[in-house]
């Protein structure tokens, strides 16, 4: 056990603090039971880090864990947390917990049992981490922990540090707000990095190997996570890299679930089950139709790789510059956690009100003209003028 809180003390004392994600303000870190969930890469682990360090207690007080350590091959979790009570402590930070048998389980029962003890836990594999999360549904506060937003990539590259914007902040005076913005620096000259190598933060140890890693991440999510979909065969794995990469090679895709079956070599309704999971794996975004249920067996409309950086690492030399306008504005709206379904009219309904209709700098709103609340988001424009908003704007959201 004292080695254990030995590597936690070191692990919280390097911990730089100089840049903290957005979500750290958001989360209510006096309750007692908190899970934080995210995509592999998108700092967790140096988020829960970053809390304890702030709090300057010793590590007989407050410790961070991670359960894929060797001690835990022959100790478990609730003995350890017993005598780490009995020592005085109070704040328990878990990491990895995916990798530990019966994790929710011993979470629950320390919960239920010792009411002096904060748990925060977290863990790499999204699809187990909110399938065990039902389990501890009525206890635990979740939150998720998305990639860099453009503007929290600027904040660690040492570009510009500034508040989100809201998007009603956006809608109503996105004329204003890049004015004042693009007099701090220049907007279009760092977003294609962003949409390059911009979404996980590791891109700030290396940017040479990030594509290396990357691809890493993804082969990591395909072998290893989506082994927790019940009834996985693990021989899909090669497929479904070949989705990922017939997606990143395509245009917005519109999926034609026959066609595509038959090519991937999957049976329809698998496939359909499999976007439904690469979803919940933060590999892929889907569209809906607005006005259409959700559901695991149900044919998306469209389907868009999760962020830009997948595109460009699965397919660098055919990365679409229309699919990445779009796969940016679907991924900075759902991580605010904005509804996006597919209109009659435009590409992206946002919370059954606003239709974005999106475009190069030249793009016109001819089509919307008859459609009220429509905005026309425009690349390679530095600021908008009435509805025509400046695509580089979406990503100071969060």
């Amino acid at each position: 056990m004292e080695q254990i809180l030995l590597k936690s003390s070191r692990l919280v004392q390097f911990q730089v603090q100089q840049f903290e994600r957005s979500l750290a303000t958001k989360i209510d870190w006096s309750d007692r039971l908190i899970s934080i969930v995210g995509a592999r890469g998108t700092g967790k682990t140096t988020l829960m880090l970053q809390q304890l360090k702030k709090k300057g207690l010793q590590p007989q007080v407050a410790a961070y864990l991670s359960l894929d350590d060797i001690y835990f091959s022959d100790n478990s979790l609730v003995t350890f947390a017993e005598s780490f009570i009995q020592l005085g402590g109070h704040y328990l930070y878990l990491d990895e917990v995916h990798k530990y048998p019966n994790w929710a389980r011993e979470i629950k029962n320390l919960y239920d049992t010792y009411p002096e003890l904060q748990l925060v836990f977290s863990g790499s594999s999204i699809i187990d981490m909110l399938r065990q999360n039902a389990d501890l549904s009525r206890r635990a506060v979740q939150y998720e922990l998305t990639g860099l937003s453009y503007r929290e990539f600027l904040a660690l590259s040492g570009v510009l540090t500034v508040k989100p914007v809201s998007l009603a902040e956006v809608t109503s005076h996105h004329t204003d707000l890049a004015t004042q913005l693009v007099q701090q620096f220049k907007p279009l000259q760092h977003l294609g990095e962003y949409l390059r190598l911009g979404y996980y933060p590791f891109f700030a140890e290396n940017k040479n190997t990030y594509p290396l890693r990357l691809e890493q991440l993804i082969k990591m999510i395909t072998e290893t996570d989506l082994r927790f979909i019940e009834g996985f065969n693990p021989a899909s794995t090669r497929k479904i890299i070949q989705l990922l990469y017939v997606l990143a090679a395509s245009v917005p895709f519109k999926p034609n679930i026959s066609k595509l079956s038959e090519r991937i070599g999957l049976h329809r309704n698998t496939l359909v089950q499999y976007l439904h999971y690469l979803d919940q794996a933060r590999l892929t975004n889907s569209l809906t139709a607005a006005g259409r249920g959700i559901s695991t067996l149900q044919k998306p409309d469209k389907v868009y790789l999760e962020n830009t950086n997948l595109q460009y690492a699965l397919a660098p030399q055919t990365a679409n510059r229309g699919t990445l306008r779009e796969t940016f504005m679907m991924n900075q709206l759902l991580n605010t956690h904005h509804t996006v379904t597919l209109p009659k009219t435009g590409d992206f309904l946002v919370d059954d009100t606003y239709t974005l209709e999106v475009g190069g700098k030249d793009k016109t709103g001819t089509q919307l003209k008859n459609v009220t609340h429509s905005l026309v988001v425009a690349d390679d424009l530095e600021i908008g003028l009435f509805n025509k908003v400046p695509l580089w704007l979406f990503g100071f959201l969060y």
